[in-house]
């Protein structure tokens, strides 16, 4: 079955179509939502509701752009919704200019794997990890993190400079730089 056929019988509510559909694209939401999940239980609760929301609105898929850029920006607002009613952010603060990662560190760590790299991120408090993956996973600029997470933007700047700094703490703890 295509993409397109398999659509169409979820858009039909057909329970089969439903089963593939998740077969299909749930480890990668998964991804998604255990980056910005503080836990493997919290992100399991996002998948299951992402999928709510994606059996919901499937109707309104119309083909434009891509199926899984589609399910990926459900999966998205259902991590920053959790978060949002948890107020994950509420104690966020500004911070003014922070040292980055200097040359050396920063070819350490494109030599690390992947799945090392979203280990440390997962680590990350709350806020922290949410921009972080925001700005530097998902793309989003400071001023769209800002309304998609009613921050001001220099907050949501400081948010991702602070994540840069805990993430240089862990793994200078670790002797990984």
């Amino acid at each position: 079955m295509t993409e397109k056929q398999l659509i169409k019988r979820c858009q039909q509510n057909d329970p089969l179509a439903q089963q593939q559909l998740y077969e299909s694209y749930a480890s990668k939401m998964f991804g998604i939502c255990c980056r910005y999940a503080a836990n493997r239980d919290i992100a399991q609760d996002m998948l299951q509701d992402g999928f709510i929301t994606v059996f919901t609105k499937i109707g309104s898929f119309r083909g434009e752009g891509s199926f899984e850029g589609w399910l990926r920006r459900i999966f998205v607002n259902t991590a920053l919704g959790y978060l949002r009613k948890n107020n994950v952010l509420d104690n966020s603060e500004m911070v003014e200019d922070v040292k980055l990662f200097d040359t050396r560190e920063s070819a350490i760590i494109e030599k690390m794997e992947a799945q090392e790299i979203m280990r440390y991120i997962s680590l990350l408090p709350d806020g922290y990890r949410v921009v972080l993956n925001m700005f530097a996973i998902e793309g989003y600029s400071h001023k769209e993190i800002s309304e998609q997470l009613g921050i001001s933007e220099g907050t949501s700047r400081s948010q991702y400079a602070r994540a840069k700094i805990y993430l240089h703490k862990l793994l200078k703890n670790d002797d990984i730089i």
